[in-house]
Formats: structure tokens, sequence, C-alpha cells
């Protein structure tokens, strides 16, 4: 059950403007409130007009895209409050209510940049000052009900008024007003098949209000689902959780590769409690059958999900067929409601994808999206179970729900946001990821907008590195796994974490190494397979694996080998490290020929002398290599700087910039290449 957090000490000395973003952090930061993005909260707040200097009540509320749990003050469009009331007289009736939608602009307050939701009316024409919108599982599963008039009033008696489904908008906004009117003394409405509107005279009684009609909701349907076993009982167990992540990394590649040919997905794997109840019982397909109920539900997670055979090789062997299927009857779908002005069909593929016994898998453009899509699916199991344990559980009218899908105003949004980064939706793995060169060329992958995973050996290290860039980048475009990437089961378990993480791989940078010197006939047998270990062993264990997984995606990919200048020229003293590197370069030849036919690029990278921030040159190497130019280690980096064509030292962000183009598209028809990055080096020219 949901709880109180309101915190008087917190919100003592808080502006007007603050204690409604106070109040939208408080409910946004609880899912049984309401959803990400989902919501929106709002106050009406005295100002001065810049204009004249007259007292003015200002309607802030929570703007398009914004997110409660989130968003900061910027997030909030301002509008005079006379002026979009006064827009009632422009209002030709409910089929011509979008068409004021682009007069809120005109509305806005001191030079308001934040574009107003849709939702704006809803908050404008109630005569409240503080006003909630939100979309709690228990009260949408009362909305969701075929009697959800008749069970709002059983579970609320008279203090909530209820109205039947319709799309938000101007016409609602109306509607609201005048089931206030008629109803004074209620403290909110349920909206059918959507969610709450609850308010106050200030934003603590607005929230406290809120909380309690929540958790009055809650209590209801707790007294009368009971122990009752959900969704019909179970019709097979779910299985166990380490066959269920086995399942996931090898299925998720399958799945990806054909939900990816017009533009690259990334995966997420649910199976916590909920998601294992719902897809292991009795009714879990039929109910996923009727689609969501919540606009909010139905826009993250498409009309329905696609539901696989439970039998797990089925799945694999027949996912191509089963996506065609779903495209196919989305199209269909499509077709039978488009209406003369929709705008043409977006991307046909599933977002939810249900397997009994197994969980749930979610795929869209970038990984928070598709945690989202998972997250909101999660609410609406939980509005299934409410719904279809006191009534009937209604999902959205298919019409209904492609107005909504294709509405011109959900159109005009998606049309609004950036274009994607050029590695939005790859998946990248870096091994040596906590090192110099690999930290940066991570870093490197990143800033494009990639996901990475994090390979090494030095946990602590790892560890350090990921939070570095969770805190740069956010939780959810960074993994971290320790991997020993001479052991053959160590690789095969890292890219299973990747698989199950992201759904699959589209670069792997195999940059894991080591370092050593000594003059040949003085190298010891131990040193000599260290180095092939790592730098053979290592390179062709990551470069199969990542082969494997690239072939069952079947959408190409990406390997950079990260070798060294030693792989070209000749060092004295370095035999056993020059040798390992040169058959890098070698295998990586051998990889790009035969890979070409599966779209499979195989490239390699030439470093030389990248002192700065190396896990390599902190070691004895560095004392080494100055002993063999017979110089003090302080002078190497000087050395090499004046050794080179071009007189520059590598750094690790040169190296990085040369993977990132053989990671990229930029580099679309290159494979077998290797680039050099090391100022300049006759011997190591190529040709």
């Amino acid at each position: 059950m949901i709880s109180d957090r309101w915190n008087d000490a917190a919100a003592k000395a808080l502006s007007e403007p603050a204690l409604l973003l106070y109040r939208s952090h408080l409910l946004g930061a609880d899912l049984g409130v309401t959803n990400f993005g989902g919501g929106n909260t709002s106050a009406k707040i005295a100002d001065v007009d810049p204009l004249n200097g007259a007292r003015v009540t200002i309607l802030w509320v929570k703007g398009s895209g914004d997110d409660l749990g989130s968003m900061d003050l910027s997030g909030f469009a301002k509008l005079y409050q006379d002026k979009i009331v006064a827009l009632e007289s422009r209002f030709r009736g409910r089929e011509h209510e979008d068409e004021l939608v682009p007069y809120f602009d005109y509305c806005a307050f001191a030079g308001s940049a934040r574009s107003a939701s849709v939702d704006t009316p809803l908050h404008a024409f109630l005569p409240f000052a503080h006003v909630d919108h939100v979309h709690p599982d228990s009260v949408i599963a009362i909305a969701a009900a075929r009697r959800s008039g008749a069970l709002t009033r059983d579970a609320f008696g008279g203090d909530l008024g209820w109205l039947p489904w319709q799309r938000p908008g101007f016409d609602l906004g109306l509607r609201l007003r005048d089931a206030v009117r008629a109803s004074p003394k209620i403290r909110g409405v349920v909206l059918a098949g959507h969610g709450l509107i609850t308010w106050g005279d200030t934003s603590k009684a607005c929230y406290q209000n809120t909380i309690a009609t929540i958790r009055r909701a809650e209590a209801w349907l707790s007294e009368r689902i009971g122990t009752t076993p959900a969704f019909g009982g179970e019709r097979g167990a779910a299985r166990p959780a380490e066959n269920r992540s086995a399942i996931a990394s090898q299925l998720m590649p399958a799945l990806r590769g054909r939900l990816s040919v017009a533009q690259r997905k990334v995966g997420h794997f649910a199976d916590n409690p909920q998601v294992l109840e719902f897809v292991a019982s009795q009714r879990f397909e039929e109910l996923a059958n009727l689609g969501t109920s919540c606009p909010d539900h139905f826009l993250r997670t498409k009309i329905r999900p696609l539901v696989l055979p439970a039998d797990p090789a089925v799945a694999k062997a027949t996912a191509a067929e089963t996506i065609a299927r779903y495209r196919s009857d989305y199209q269909a779908y499509y077709e039978r409601c488009r209406r003369p002005d929709s705008p043409p069909m977006r991307d046909a593929n599933p977002v939810v994808i249900l397997m009994p016994s197994v969980g749930m898998f979610t795929f869209a453009k970038d990984k928070a999206t598709a945690r989202i899509a998972s997250e909101f699916y999660c609410n609406a199991i939980g509005v299934m179970r409410g719904a279809s344990e006191v009534d009937e559980y209604l999902g959205l009218p298919e019409q209904e729900a492609f107005d909504i899908e294709y509405w011109a105003l959900e159109e005009a949004k998606l049309r609004r946001q950036p274009a994607p980064k050029p590695l939005a939706g790859r998946v990248a793995i870096v091994t040596g990821g906590a090192g110099g060169i690999g930290g940066a060329i991570a870093q490197r992958l990143l800033a494009d907008d990639a996901c990475v995973v994090l390979l090494d050996n030095d946990e602590a290290a790892l560890e350090r590195a990921g939070a570095d860039f969770a805190l740069k980048f956010g939780n959810d475009r960074t993994r971290i796994t320790r991997c020993d990437v001479t052991d053959e089961a160590s690789v095969a378990r890292a890219f299973a974490f990747a698989a199950q993480e992201y759904g699959g791989v589209d670069v792997v940078v195999s940059n894991a190494g080591i370092a050593s010197a000594a003059p040949f006939d003085q190298t010891t047998l131990e040193t000599w397979r260290r180095n092939m270990d790592v730098l053979g062993t290592g390179y062709f264990l990551i470069g199969r694996e990542a082969a494997r997984v690239m072939k069952a995606q079947g959408i190409g990919g990406s390997i950079v080998f990260v070798a060294s200048k030693n792989g070209l020229v000749a060092s004295a003293g370095a035999a056993a490290y020059s040798t390992a590197k040169a058959a890098e370069l070698h295998l990586a030849r051998c990889m790009a020929l035969e890979l070409a036919p599966d779209g499979i690029r195989v490239n390699a990278v030439n470093p030389d002398a990248v002192l700065q921030g190396s896990r390599i040159w902190s070691s004895s190497w560095r004392a080494e290599r100055a002993r063999a130019y017979e110089i003090d280690p302080s002078e190497l980096e000087k050395f090499y700087r004046e050794r080179s064509l071009l007189k520059q030292n590598v750094t690790p962000e040169d190296v990085a910039e040369a993977v990132h183009f053989f990671a990229s598209d930029r580099s679309a028809k290159s494979t077998g290449n290797i680039l050099n990055v090391d100022a300049g080096n006759a011997a190591a020219f190529t040709r």
C-alpha cells in the first residue's frame, strides 16, 4: 500500500511553484501512483503581469513530455488562467477540440517555452487551486471494469464522481467542470479507462487527498481479491530462475535481429513475480489479447503484446514467422481503423513479447524506453488482475486505441523529438573496459548513445568505471561484468549477460591487454604463454562469441581489435608481446574474410605509445621499455613524441576516435582494415 510521504519540515520554506514541484516529485517517485512520464499536476498561482503590472492568476501545469518524478521547474507550462478559460468561446464541439491546442501557445505567461499538455483543460476548468491527475493501478482497475461507474460508487460512496471513457482534451475538461458543479462536495473524479483526478486548496491538501483516495481504492480491492488465485489460477509453474535467464540470453538476440530490420532495437527482460504470475496463468493469453486500457499504458506498449510458444526451441525457430504474423495483424489493424487524415503507419513490430513460464521481453529504440514499456505493462497486469477479480476487465476499444496512437497531437510530439545520434540503439561490448584506453572507448561510444557492457578482470576498477559512467550517462546505458578473456566459460557468460541485459550486441571491441619485455633468450615460457593466452586466445574467444551472437541476430555487426604498432613492426626486447599482437592482426583478417557474408565487419586499430591513463604503462613495462631505449622512464613520453613523424603524443581519446569510426556506419564499407594511431611511424605503414 502506498504511503503519505509529505514532510512538513522539507516543505515549510518552499514557494508555491517549489511546493508544486515537491508534490510532483513525491507522486512521480511511486510507480503505484503514476508511471514514468505519465500524469500531471498543476497549481493556480498569483503573479504580476510583466506587461502592465496587474495581479493575474497563472496556471502552472506539467508540460508535454515531462516526468513528474524527475522534472524541474522548467518542465511546467505557465499559462494565463483567464486566457485558457476564455478559449471556451472558440470551442466548436468535441470533433474540433484539437484545433484549440495551438492556441495554448498564445496563453503563455512571461515567455514560457514549455509546450502545454493536451490535459491542460482538465486542470484549467476545475475551480480548485491545486489539481493532480494520476494513473494508480488500484483506481484504474476500477476504471477499466465493465461496471466501472457502479464500482466507483461502491468503493468511494459519494466522495468521488465518475465520467465515462473519453479521450483527453478540451471537452473532457468541460465535463469535469460540469461534474463538480453538479456535485460540489466530491473530492475527485474517476475517469473510466483512464485514471484519477483529485484536488485541494493547498499543495499539501491536494497531495494528501490523492494519496488517501488511492489507499482507499487499494483497501477496497484487497478486501475483494483476498487470496483468490490470480487470472484463473496457474496453468503451468514458472521455470527456475537460472533456466529463465538461459532462455532469455539465447532467445533475445534472435528476437532483436528480427525486430531491428528498419531500426536497431534494445531489449529488456523482466521475470519478476508479478510477470511470472501472469504468464503462468490460465487466462493470460485471453487477457493479453484484450490490450491495455489506460492511454498512457497503451501508448508505451502498443495495441497488444506478442505471445511466444512456450517451448524455447520452437519460439526461437519460429521467431521470424511469429513476428511477421504480428506485423501483418498490426497492418490490418491500421487499415481497419485509419481515417482520411491519419499519419502514415509507424513501426509495426511488437513492443511487448510474453513467453509462458519465462517472462516478458520488451524492445524499443533505447534501453530506457524498453524498460519503461516493461514497467507500464506491469502496471497493466496489475490493472487486469484487479478489474478481472471484481468484475470484467475491458481493454480500450480498438478504434479508440487507434485514434490515440495516431492522434495528430501525438504525431506532432513524436516529430518534435531530436534526431537519434549515430550509435542510438546499438549495443557494444568493450573488453579491458576499466583501463585507460577501454574507458575512453566506452565513453566515446556512450557519447553517441550506444549502450555499453564493460568487461574487465579487475573487479574494483570495473566497479569504479561502471559507477562513473552511470553518473555521466544514466543507469540504463551501462552494464559491467567481470570477465577473464582467456576462459571460454567466462567469455560465454559475459555475452549471455549482455544478451539478457540489452538483447544482443552490435559492436565488440576486443581491447583487453597485457605487456611484457625481455631479451628473446631471457623470455620465459610463462611470459610467452601469458601473452598468447590474453592477446591471442583471448581475442579468439571474444571474436568467436561475438560472431555467434551477431549471426544469431542476422543484422551484421562490427568487431574491432585494439592491436598495436608492434603487430607490424618487430621490436627488440618484446618478442612475446609483438608476436601475439601480430597474431591478433592476422586473426582479424581471417575473421573479416569469413564473416563478411553475414555483414559482420572486422577491423583493427594499431595504437602506439599510449602512456596516458594506461594500466600497462603503470606497470614494469614503462621501466623495461625505458631500459631498452637507454633513457630514464620519465623521458619516455618525450622520446615517443620525438620519434613520431607528426611529433605528437597519442592519447586514449585518439584511439577511441578510431574505434568509433569502425564501430559506426561511417565505415560501413570497410572490413579487414588496419588503422594506425601512432602519430606517424614509417616502419608501420601498411602499404
